[in-house]
């Protein structure tokens, strides 16, 4: 098999740098691409906020930028992912991002991703590694595969493909016109097959049209991405691309979450051995105040409280379900005032029958996890999700809504049959979610013995990285075979 060389190129990488679930797909993925014996390597700027694990150290050549009217300087640091001889290179500027955020508000942000763009271009060129492929990162990358196909086409660069991979298709990196200059890119692409949308620039349509191949988080979402409604008004670009477009789910770190090992735990619990899975639930009610009962039905919620999540949906129907059912609800999570003051009101109403926490506490949040016997997910759209897998590892069912990642990942359950792994619900409305947590409540007191069996094969679920590790390889290889035209041996 040829080795190939892949080049992650990304707004941000866990641990150094973590917004949402990108950076935890790109702190994975290129170790379980090394592990197959690749080489992998990560770009990412240097924010202010960037935490430095691991040793680092820095490049003394400084690295030319091409943008804007003159050339500018960046300094290169390099580290490794931890635990691994992946090389991650960051990009300090100042200018562009010794500020703590990741996706500033200012105007300046498409230039600064376009900023970026040329950085990591550069560097490959002066390390003297020139990729097989390039795997790009949503919006903030969307210029990388136009620089590629037009003013690099002519470098050692001109073979390079590119892959696509679509986080969150919502958010597009809208830029003015003048961002076509400063990029240094022909003014001949500004047109509605290329980089134009509504009199403006729009950087996830420019890295749909020019890349070499499409990837999104999940098999349903892309599908979902291709309809008007899910598509967000690029479903005719998507419609156009569709031969190119593949899904591959999202995995997660099988080691770090482990209950049999998480460190966060008050107690660790295996499949073969659930008891401290109860202890969890002990110390969980005891830390946020909920009545202290091994019997109750604990549904937990982790999440950022946002329309996309759909958490106002559970919000105007708390209140019925706790005074019909016998549950108990945790909720860690922040975000809109107004949900997050649905859930302090509930909480208020209904002392220890419901906790929220409103924030955000990792240790907590795994406890929750843990914790829980059921886990509630009505998000309105969720192109991957990762919070429903890390709940199925410790055994605390998803009710999920059938949307994206969520219906990939979750099989409904069904009475008598020995099959499912949580409960899914089509609508987004607080009915059907009521529908929901009823038909969990039901099965969790009057059927035991199934539940105990769906939580036994929800933990058995493989959503390690290294199931979906050889999928981007295989399309790798595709972009590849597009780009030049060279058919790659196996």
């Amino acid at each position: 098999m040829r080795r190939l060389k892949v080049l992650f190129v990304t707004p941000e990488v866990e641990p150094f740098v973590k917004v949402g679930g990108l950076a935890d797909m790109v702190g994975a993925l290129p170790k379980e691409i090394a592990a197959l014996g690749h080489d992998a390597r990560v770009m990412c700027p240097l924010y202010a906020s960037t935490k430095r694990v691991g040793e680092w150290t820095h490049r003394e050549e400084p690295l030319g930028v091409d943008v804007g009217p003159e050339a500018r300087w960046a300094r290169t640091w390099e580290t490794t992912l931890p635990g691994t001889a992946v090389p991650a290179y960051f990009i300090e500027h100042d200018w562009y991002f010794g500020r703590p955020e990741v996706y500033s508000e200012s105007t300046d942000n498409p230039f600064r991703f376009a900023f970026f763009c040329r950085a990591a271009l550069a560097l490959c060129e002066q390390l003297g590694w020139i990729p097989d492929v390039i795997h790009c990162h949503d919006w903030t990358t969307g210029l990388l595969p136009v620089m590629l196909n037009t003013t690099l086409r002519d470098t050692p660069l001109g073979k390079t493909a590119t892959v696509f991979t679509i986080h969150n298709l919502e958010h597009q990196g809208y830029a003015p016109r003048s961002i076509v200059e400063f990029s240094h890119l022909p003014m001949s692409e500004y047109r509605a097959d290329s980089l134009e949308s509504h009199g403006s620039v729009n950087m996830m349509k420019a890295g749909l049209y020019h890349s070499s191949k499409l990837t999104t988080v999940s098999p349903t979402y892309a599908q979902e991405v291709r309809t008007r409604e899910g598509g967000f008004g690029l479903d005719g670009v998507l419609g156009f691309r569709s031969g190119d477009v593949i899904g591959i789910l999202n995995g997660i770190d099988a080691a770090a979450w482990d209950p049999a090992t998480d460190k966060a735990l008050t107690a660790n619990f295996s499949a073969a051995d659930l008891s401290g899975k109860a202890a969890c639930k002990a110390a969980l009610q005891e830390r946020l105040e909920l009545n202290v009962d091994a019997h109750v039905a604990l549904y937990g919620v982790v999440a950022r409280l946002v329309h996309q999540k759909g958490l106002d949906l559970l919000g105007e129907s708390l209140g019925h379900i706790v005074e019909r059912m016998h549950v108990q609800f945790a909720l860690i999570g922040s975000g809109e005032e107004r949900v997050e003051q649905m859930f302090r009101n509930a909480a208020a109403r209904y002392p220890g029958k419901i906790a929220a926490a409103i924030g955000f506490d990792p240790k907590l949040a795994r406890l929750v996890q843990a914790g829980s016997d059921l886990f509630v997910m009505p998000s309105r759209s969720e192109p991957c999700g990762l919070t429903q897998m890390y709940a199925m590892r410790y055994g605390t069912l998803p009710i999920v809504r059938a949307t994206g990642g969520l219906v990939d990942t979750v099989a409904n359950y069904e009475p008598g049959q020995e099959r499912g792994t949580g409960f899914t619900f089509r609508e987004a409305n607080s009915a059907a979610l009521y529908q929901a947590v009823g038909r969990a409540c039901e099965t969790y007191y009057d059927r035991p013995a199934e539940f105990r069996a769906m939580q036994l094969r929800a933990m058995a679920q493989d959503f390690s990285w290294a199931a979906s590790a050889p999928k981007y390889v295989e399309v790798y290889r595709w972009a590849i075979e597009a780009r030049t035209g060279a058919v790659l041996e196996e």
